[in-house]
């Protein structure tokens, strides 16, 4: 399915994650947000390099939902400028990616 999309979002902590998760999945904008609790994240940010604790929600979603899924976690997100990337699916479970697409209708 080339319209699928993994879309990676880190947040200050594993909670925040999985309410911009469950926020993604209620609205139909992502099928599934899948929280890793502990990833360390070391980059330069207003001149200074930070080394924080952060959690990633990877979500699933296709490409006709990303827009609105990136405006709606620039909403909901508490950083100023947060983690939104979106990488293209090059194969997959076919009935994954058909229930992927259902889910996000």
């Amino acid at each position: 399915m080339e319209d699928a999309l993994v879309v990676l979002v880190t947040a200050p902590s594993p909670e925040q994650a999985a309410e911009l998760a469950r926020a993604l999945v209620e609205e139909r904008l992502a099928a599934c947000g899948n929280v890793v609790p502990a990833v360390r994240s070391i980059y330069r940010w207003e001149g200074k390099v930070h080394d924080d604790a952060e959690a990633l929600l990877v979500l699933k979603t296709t490409r006709g939902r990303f827009e609105a899924l990136r405006e709606r976690v620039l909403a909901l997100h508490p950083y100023d400028v947060p983690e939104v990337l979106a990488l293209p699916v090059e194969a997959g479970s076919a009935p994954y990616l058909a229930w992927l697409a259902d889910e996000t209708r």
